[in-house]
């Protein structure tokens, strides 16, 4: 049987990553702001449910969330650092108030739980980190910048946990999705900023007049993308890195394309600043 720790549990993917394991018969720890949300959500799953209050930019309730879910399991199997915000508007606008924010929860807040349940992970010798990125993860885009770099940032650290820690029995996936039919784009999740500089009216701004008409109408079902969670949850090797979503698909493939295009242009450059006693790839 299975053992989750979800962050972010109350609704969206969070929500329906404890569903659907709880539904298969695993454990989950699911956690948020107001756990009662889980229960309420989850009335029906007694003893294998485990809802704890967890405000993940607060490092001594990731701690105690943890320590609450080896005591009542005894271990961890599959952490999903699935708990988020968005912030749209251009980079120029966004208040250092509403940036240190979104990094709190999307950055430190990944952080902070991470170093709470890495300890009993390397005890057990295993477990699975799932860090949900984002295709802002991969690429940027206009309106998203300050969104983008802190999922970016989420990219770097995973990628090199996986190096860390994989010689200690501990995988690291992340999960890159596009537009999902969540709620990430209702104002409970998505904060939009106010000030509105006119020179980003055909970039920011023409993100800014597409999102409500976008929102719930995303090409994403997160019903399958959580049963592909759970797949991946089950592999013996892991996907260091998956895109969830055609549109996700799509824009990797072009950023790929665009930078290989780049780094033939520039080649030449690029390798003319070693030193000339270092020989230069072909």
């Amino acid at each position: 049987m299975v053992t989750w720790f979800v962050t972010g549990a109350s609704r969206g993917f969070g929500l329906e990553i404890a569903r659907q394991a709880l539904e298969r018969g695993d454990r989950v720890v699911a956690t948020a702001r107001s756990p009662k949300a889980v229960e309420e959500a989850l009335p029906e799953h007694g003893e294998r449910l485990l809802a704890v209050e967890l405000d993940v930019t607060n490092e001594a309730q990731a701690k105690a969330a943890v320590e609450a879910a080896v005591k009542r399991f005894g271990k961890i199997d599959v952490v999903v650092n699935n708990a988020g915000r968005g912030l749209l508007g251009a980079v120029e606008e966004a208040s250092d108030a509403a940036v240190r924010a979104v990094y709190d929860t999307n950055v430190f807040g990944v952080l902070n739980v991470t170093r709470a349940v890495l300890p009993v992970l390397r005890a057990q010798g295993s477990g699975h980190i799932i860090n949900m990125s984002s295709v802002g993860g991969f690429t940027g885009s206009a309106g998203w910048g300050i969104y983008c770099s802190t999922k970016f940032a989420v990219e770097g650290f995973s990628e090199a946990m996986q190096l860390e820690l994989e010689s200690l029995g501990v995988n690291v996936t992340i999960v890159e999705p596009g537009y999902f039919r969540t709620d990430f784009l209702d104002v409970s999740s998505l904060s939009t900023e106010q000030l509105v500089i006119d020179d980003y009216a055909k970039s920011s701004g023409a993100m800014r007049d597409l999102v409500p008409g976008i929102n719930h109408a995303q090409p994403g079902d997160p019903v399958k993308a959580v049963a592909a969670i759970l797949q991946i949850a089950d592999a013996p090797k892991p996907p260091r890195r998956i895109q969830f979503g055609s549109d996700c698909v799509a824009d990797l493939a072009k950023k790929i394309a665009d930078l290989e295009e780049e780094a033939a242009t520039w080649r030449e450059l690029s390798l003319s600043t070693d030193h000339d006693d270092v020989k230069s790839g072909s």
